[in-house]
């Protein structure tokens, strides 16, 4: 939740020998901001488990002497690289993605003006001020996908953490049983210039784009990478057929997202050391007719390290060193530019609306609006009066003597009934 604004100030300068020292009442200050800061130090959302409710400090009341409130402190939550925020009060979305990458998830409350600001040549002791408005209150949902290189995707049990711990210096949990990884786990492929980053994703099961056991967990994490690496097990323990399997997991990662379908990919049969040098090679040979010329087909086998070397050695090939070009624009495969910051934000919606509710009795609705009435006192005749002139400057009153409204009619804003005199 942001800071709510502070209050304007109501005072009339009151000094020996300064019979009529005019209104001199300092504004609100603004409350403060919640930002969220891309930090790199982090790795997971952890820490969002045991606290889940920020709130940034308001802003100061005005004072006489034409002293303004202080403005809220900014309140910043570090959240790691790869999060995904989406504001649920108005559906926007922002990806942070890079280190330092800030993005305001809720803006603190406007401070009000004090009576000095409504001092003019026809009215120039005007007694009233404004008050503060409420800062944004919204849940913000955060997800945290993974920056990956390279994805290895699969069924359970296809031989995706092995691979992974053979590859890197990671040590994910392997078993000779059947079971699959409950997290992503990332490991880091060195070579003499460069670092890939690879994460294993949990195995994928059918169903898992709709949901399925902890299908759209798992599968939001291949989105960021560049590259996947299907791990196909070529001898399975439940006797099922490859060619299924394969397809099963493709249609997955096509329904979750079309752009997986159009990844590079690389397919590495795994687990070779079970099956013997012919009918691995004529599966080699299969499995590249069936995938076309630019899938490279490798054969696996973690137990025994046959054909790491040369995946590592594609691994590399085909994802490129991206070099970020000046404006912080990062091209990345596919021709997708990835920005510094997005924010997608739904359109905006107009800003009142006018309608009759009963025997003369109308209603005006508008977030923007009721705003501005929660600025004033209507009890103070020259808060009221100066909000009806700025309804009519809006075309308030126009828009309600189009409905019908005379004189002497109830009008309601935001829950508080009062009557307007349009002369």
């Amino acid at each position: 939740m942001a800071g709510g604004g502070g209050d304007g100030c109501l005072s009339f300068r009151r000094e020996a020998h300064v019979p009529k020292g005019g209104p001199n009442g300092g504004d609100g200050g603004r409350g403060g901001d919640v930002v969220l800061v891309c930090d790199d130090s982090l790795r997971d959302l952890e820490s969002f488990r045991r606290s889940s409710h920020f709130k940034a400090r308001r802003g100061g009341h005005g004072q006489g002497s034409l002293r303004h409130g202080k403005d809220g402190e900014t309140l910043e939550i570090a959240v790691p690289p790869g999060t995904e925020a989406r504001v649920e009060a108005d559906g926007t979305v922002h990806d942070l993605v890079r280190p330092g990458q800030r993005a305001v998830v809720a803006r603190g409350g406007p401070g009000g003006r004090g009576n000095k600001r409504f001092a003019g040549p026809t009215h120039q002791t005007p007694r009233f001020a404004e008050r503060g408005l409420a800062g944004d209150e919204t849940w913000i949902t955060l997800q945290l996908k993974l920056l990956a290189d390279v994805g290895l995707v699969g069924l359970p049990n296809a031989g995706k953490s092995s691979l992974l711990g053979r590859l890197t210096r990671a040590h994910p949990k392997v078993a000779d049983y059947p079971f699959t990884t409950l997290e992503p786990a990332l490991g880091t492929l060195e070579t003499e210039d460069r670092q890939l980053v690879i994460a294993d994703i949990p195995g994928l099961i059918e169903g898992a784009s709709a949901g399925a056991g902890l299908g759209h967990d798992f599968l939001a994490h291949v989105e960021r990478t560049r590259l996947l690496v299907h791990v196909l097990d070529l001898a399975p323990l439940d006797g099922s057929d490859p060619f299924d399997n394969h397809a099963t997991v493709e249609r997955e990662l096509e329904l979750h997202n079309p752009r997986l379908a159009v990844l590079p990919r690389v397919l590495a049969l795994s687990k070779a050391d079970l099956v013997d040098p012919d009918a691995r090679e004529a599966a080699r040979q299969a499995w590249a007719a069936r995938v076309g010329p630019d899938t490279p087909v490798i054969v696996t086998s973690s137990a025994t390290r046959l054909g790491l070397d040369e995946l590592a050695i594609e691994l590399v090939r085909r994802v490129p060193v991206a070099e970020a070009p000046e404006g912080a624009i990062e091209v990345v495969s596919g021709g997708e530019e990835l920005a510094e910051h997005r924010v997608f934000r739904p359109a905006a919606q107009r800003s009142y609306r006018v309608a009759k509710v009963g025997d003369r009795v109308y209603r005006v609705s508008g977030r923007g609006i009721e705003r501005l009435v929660a600025r004033y006192d209507l009890d103070n005749a020259d808060a009221l009066a100066y909000l009806e002139r700025r309804l009519r400057g809006i075309g308030v009153i126009r828009a309600l003597q189009e409905e019908g409204f005379q004189p002497g009619d109830e009008v309601e804003i935001a829950g508080i009934a009062f009557d307007l005199d349009p002369e």
